[in-house]
């Protein structure tokens, strides 16, 4: 199939903001200053990189060539060609899209689930989309995805003209899982990554020949810097997977700027069942229910 153009789709003239949220459409409505304020941005900008799996001080900081491991995250860089994402977006723009908070709109195949009340119903859930079958088949492939089984997939769609954004957040653990999956598709954009535990991160120098000399050893901490004042940035080429795991899964909070998004985005996010639900576990009866319907690949939109 050869690869085609994936025009955006209209700018909605209406939003789905709640509360405290906003986008660039609600903002322009209101008119004027608005009485809330944007989380500050965070002192020091530390950027990763995928192949030593470190966390450096950007350039012209106060922490320029200091560096601490980032552990828990995986980049998977051209995981679909680029006829395999025009087409999955394609599909994607055939079901209806739902307004949802800051700018995004989103396309829910998963249970209906009430976290606050750790309940959950299958009712109407179908499975993944079909398109989704060769992603899934793909994932496992890799040893770091290899029995990985979703049972959820949201995709959001981020444009420009919306303001579109995510804050800072940490994604449930009593039904997710370890791994978060995310395949991000039109364009690149920046994970944003915080965190609000006490306590302080110890960088090293990165030696000359950074990032290859970092493979080679870990030189003695030598500085510190408040947890709290850090934002790691991890670059998502577009159509990369990114999987999230360990302390960057359970210990930072992960966002997407409204900066940081410069063209429509599309992201389809995977998630595993927790152990609760998992073989041993007291809902495991439920959760082998939820594997066999997502894995049947038959979903409509919640």
């Amino acid at each position: 199939m050869a690869a085609a153009v994936v025009a955006a789709p209209e700018v909605l003239r209406e939003c789905g903001c709640k509360g405290v949220r906003t986008c660039l459409i609600c903002e322009r409505q209101r008119g004027g200053d608005p009485p809330w304020q944007h989380p500050p941005q965070k002192t020091h900008r530390f950027i990763y990189y995928s192949d030593t799996g470190w966390a450096v001080g950007a350039e012209e900081s106060d922490f320029e060539g200091w560096a601490f491991p980032f552990p828990g995250v995986t980049l998977l860089e051209d995981f679909v060609t680029r006829e395999e994402e025009t087409e999955m977006v394609q599909l994607m723009d055939r079901e209806p899209w739902k307004l949802s908070q800051s700018g995004r709109r989103k396309q829910d195949y998963g249970p209906k689930v009430n976290f606050r009340k750790q309940k959950l119903k299958t009712t109407g859930f179908q499975g993944l989309p079909s398109y989704s079958r060769e992603v899934v088949r793909r994932m496992g492939l890799y040893p770091i995805l290899e029995d990985f089984r979703p049972v959820e997939q949201c995709n959001l769609d981020y444009c420009p003209e919306r303001g579109s954004a995510i804050d800072p957040h940490l994604d449930d653990t009593w039904l997710w899982g370890e791994r978060l999956v995310s395949l991000n598709l039109l364009s690149p954009t920046v994970l944003s990554m915080s965190r609000e535990a006490p306590g302080s991160l110890l960088l090293c120098l990165a030696p000359s020949g950074f990032p290859e000399a970092l493979v080679e050893g870990v030189m003695a901490p030598s500085r510190s810097v408040l947890c709290q004042e850090v934002e790691v940035a991890i670059p998502l080429p577009r159509r990369s997977l990114l999987v999230l795991s360990g302390a960057a899964r359970h210990q930072w909070k992960h966002a997407i700027h409204r900066r940081h998004i410069e063209a429509r985005r599309v992201c389809a996010t995977f998630r595993e069942l927790s152990a609760e639900f998992c073989p041993g576990g007291k809902q495991q009866e439920l959760g082998q229910e939820l594997l066999q319907i997502s894995l049947s690949f038959q979903g409509r939109p919640m």
